[in-house]
Parts: C-alpha cells; sequence; structure tokens
C-alpha cells in the first residue's frame, strides 16, 4: 500500500492537500484546496501503484485510469460529482472533483438501525427517484456507461438532502459493436450488491441490468436496515434470500415486488432499463398484488412434516387399496 500524501502537500501547484477521506489497495482519496479558486475544495483520487505491480500491469491500469478520466469529465448531471481535471505527477495519477459535503448512506442507515428504527420508504423512494436520474442520464450517454459499484456506502446524502452517486472506481464504458463491457478500472464491485454476472474476470458479460440489481439490493439494504444475501449464496441456497417485507412489514407490497425484480439472478428476469424499474416502484397497488402478499404471508405447510405426520394412515390405506384389488375378480 502506498504512502499518504501528508497534509500541506501541493499537487500541479494547485490542490493542497487537507486529510485523507478514505484509502485503499491501489491509492487514496483526498480532501483538498483549489488554491486557485479560494474557498474551493474538491476530492482528489489518487492512483498510486507500488513496487510489487509489474511494469507492463501497472502501465496498463495507468491508461486505464485516465481512460476513466476523460470518460468522467465529459459528464454533467446534478446528481454526480463533477469531474474538473486530472494529470499525472510522479509515478501517481490524480483525479480532481467536486468534494461532496455530507454522509454516506451506509452511516445513515446504520444511524436508523442503531436507533432500533427503519427509514422511512416516501424518503427512501424520494432518493431512489435521484438515483434513477443519475443512472438513466448514465445509461443513455453514447456509449453507455455502468457504474458497476452502487452501494449506499457510494452514495453521498449532501445537508439539503441531494443524493450524490460517487466513486467510479469500476466504471465501464459499454461497446457498441458488440454486447460486452470494456473495463476502464479493475474491480468486481461488493458482494452483497454485485450480480452473479460481474462475477469473475473482466470478460465477464454486464450490461444495464448489472446497476439495476445493485440499485434494487441497495434500496434493500436501506428499507431493511440489512444487506441482502450475495448473489453467490442465494445461487447455491434460494432460502437464504429474505424477502424485505419479511424483516420490515411497513414496506409496501409493490416497493417489495419491484426490488425483487430487480435482484432477479438471471439478467433477463429483471426490468429492462432504470425507467422501467422507476414505473415498477411507484406502481398503484391492485387487488391482485394485495391478494398476492396476502397469501405470501400466510405460513406455508412443510409437505415433508405433514407427510411424517401422516405415514400411518397412508400406509393403511395403500395397504386397503392393495387387497381391494386382489380380492377384486
Amino acid at each position: 500500500m502506498a504512502q499518504l500524501l501528508t497534509s500541506g502537500t501541493l499537487l500541479k501547484d494547485r490542490y493542497r492537500i487537507v486529510a485523507p477521506i478514505g484509502q485503499g489497495g491501489m491509492g487514496a482519496v483526498y480532501r483538498a484546496e483549489d488554491t486557485l479558486l479560494p474557498g474551493r475544495l474538491c476530492a482528489v483520487k489518487e492512483l498510486a501503484l507500488g513496487p510489487d505491480f509489474e511494469r507492463e500491469a501497472a502501465e496498463q491500469l495507468r491508461q486505464q485510469f485516465r481512460r476513466e478520466a476523460s470518460i468522467l469529465a465529459r459528464l454533467d448531471h446534478p446528481n454526480l460529482p463533477k469531474v474538473s481535471d486530472y494529470f499525472s505527477e510522479g509515478d501517481r495519477e490524480y483525479l480532481v472533483m467536486d468534494y461532496v459535503a455530507g454522509n454516506d448512506l451506509s452511516l445513515v442507515v446504520n444511524e436508523a438501525r442503531s436507533r432500533g428504527e427503519f427509514l422511512p420508504q416516501e424518503r427512501v423512494l424520494a432518493w431512489a427517484d435521484q438515483l434513477c436520474d443519475a443512472l438513466t442520464y448514465l445509461h443513455t450517454q453514447s456509449p453507455p456507461i455502468l457504474h458497476r459499484d452502487i452501494k449506499p456506502s457510494n452514495i453521498k446524502l449532501t445537508p439539503s438532502d441531494l443524493i450524490k452517486l460517487v466513486d467510479f472506481g469500476l466504471v465501464k464504458v459499454l461497446a457498441t459493436d458488440e454486447e460486452r463491457t470494456i473495463t476502464v478500472v479493475q474491480g468486481r464491485g461488493t458482494a452483497a450488491y454485485t450480480p452473479l454476472e460481474q462475477y469473475g474476470d473482466d470478460e465477464t458479460h454486464t450490461s444495464i441490468r448489472s446497476d439495476i440489481y445493485a440499485l434494487g439490493a441497495t434500496l434493500y439494504h436501506l428499507l431493511t436496515g440489512l444487506p441482502p444475501a450475495t448473489a453467490r449464496q442465494r445461487f447455491l441456497d434460494p432460502e437464504a434470500f429474505v424477502p424485505p417485507r419479511t424483516i420490515n412489514p411497513h414496506i409496501s407490497p409493490v416497493v417489495e415486488e419491484a426490488i425483487l425484480q430487480a435482484m432477479a439472478l438471471h439478467p433477463n428476469d429483471r426490468p429492462p432499463d432504470v425507467e422501467s424499474f422507476r414505473r415498477l416502484l411507484h406502481r398503484p397497488s391492485t387487488p391482485l398484488t394485495r391478494l398476492r402478499t396476502s397469501l405470501q404471508a400466510e405460513p406455508r405447510p412443510d409437505w415433508r412434516m405433514a407427510l411424517r405426520r401422516h405415514l400411518p394412515l397412508l400406509m393403511a390405506a395403500l395397504f386397503l387399496v392393495a387387497v381391494a384389488v386382489l380380492l377384486t375378480p
């Protein structure tokens, strides 16, 4: 792990480091002051590869980082941090973006859980609408851009209740000549929010529906206070997945059904785009939905237990049937 920059370090004769915000295996993110625009705070993302990296692999990562920066620099949306600069200094790469004040949603949901409370559904849906706005903007770029790491800790909530989707460390550009994605910066996301198709190496097929899965898993966490079972756990043991209304009965049946569709294991079973998912979240409740929910709420009989309980009667009935068949001329 590379050594952190010290407070006061000046980058590009412009950005003065204030303090680190976070650190990972290949770099860090810092809060910094823009000395050319007094009073402006910014976030500086750093790619710092240690001596353990092979020369060829390190150069590939640097090229990917620069490509990510060039992609993000052209984006302009109120729910995304604005990238304003990127540059190299020594053997490190830097990306400069707006500093977003406020807490991330993982802290918000954890605080509510510590109080024994659930976040109100209406407030979570208001955040979901902002996230849908940001993702629709990304997915309708030419070519489309995938985030690939949507989760509560990558969503900042400003003091004005504005949502910002941050940390594009896994951003991908969707290739136009084939149904495959091109890695910009390596990584596979966070397990609880990562669909099955995103597991594996960087050639794994992902699509807009991969972001929809992560968005559904994020809403599951925000509404229940708990991260969902991973896609791998669910594939190996379907009973590992707990429906959200089992944890929080205040979730409406319509919202639960939308989340379950978004988190379908097979991509084709998910909504085809973010706007379709948004419509599912806000769909009016129907008598059929209420009936289905009521039936799902009923305890399901365990047929194995029932069979063991009535096995003597079943055996007696089978014996009488056999006797009747033998005595019939």
